[in-house]
């Protein structure tokens, strides 16, 4: 019954939708989720993922890069289809585009300094417009926001700010690959829900294309297999 559904759902949107190119927007700045190799190309977890939805669904789709700052507007303002770029799904960024169903679980979030700091410190830095941003100025620091991922990490480097914010999985190469220079500190953060593909709120069809397509994953186990390769999780789908 569940191959049925899967099959109807996708019948409704090749049916109607697919002599159109889906452009996949992401930031292409946040590894592992989603950045530029060494060609200039869009690689990375999403990337993977993305690519094998597009083949599932039928879809002709290329890659889009936008900054994270104008992500959501840039795809209301139809700059692309959809946005896979590690966006957690939150009641605020639902008001104002649609979600498909998660295809990444919660990432607890970590905060990174410098070796020798014992806690997060009273400065902390996020990127704009996430929920690490939002979860800082609610705890009662001061949160020094940046429009990149890469710059956040930079100011804790620098001694700009006392800590950064942000998914552990994006933090724990850096941690890794920093010579003991830089540490997790404190306690790790649950917030937000699970990563989900943005679409725009008109578009249905192609919501449930995709949502048909990610169930196939999962049922199959091929997106377990996937986050365990790149976030060394096991999701249990």
């Amino acid at each position: 019954m569940k191959k049925l559904i899967i099959a109807a759902a996708l019948a409704a949107f090749t049916t109607t939708a697919t002599a159109d190119t889906v452009r996949m927007g992401t930031e292409g700045a946040y590894p592992p989720y989603n950045f530029l190799n060494d060609d200039g190309e869009v690689d990375g977890l999403e990337r993977e993922i993305g690519d094998i939805l597009c083949e599932i669904a039928g879809l002709d789709c290329v890659w889009v890069v936008n900054d994270w700052d104008s992500i959501i507007p840039n795809l209301v303002s139809g700059n692309y289809d959809t946005i896979i770029a590690g966006m957690s799904i939150t009641d605020e960024r639902d008001e104002v585009i649609d979600f498909t169903q998660e295809y990444i679980p919660s990432d607890p979030s970590a905060y990174m300094a410098l070796a020798g700091a014992e806690a997060s410190g009273d400065v902390v830095a996020a990127q704009a417009s996430t929920i690490q941003a939002s979860h800082v100025a609610s705890s009662g620091a001061t949160v020094v926001e940046f429009a990149t991922a890469d710059e956040t990490v930079a100011a804790v480097r620098s001694g700009e700010v006392d800590s950064v914010l942000a998914d552990h999985a994006f933090l724990a190469d850096i941690v890794a690959d920093s010579n003991g220079e830089l540490v997790f500190v404190g306690d790790k953060v649950s917030i937000g829900g699970g990563v989900g593909i943005g679409v725009r709120e008109s578009d249905a069809e192609l919501k449930a294309a995709l949502n048909a397509a990610i169930d196939q994953i999962k049922a199959d186990g091929s997106l377990n297999e996937i986050l365990k390769r790149w976030l060394d999780i096991d999701a249990g789908y």
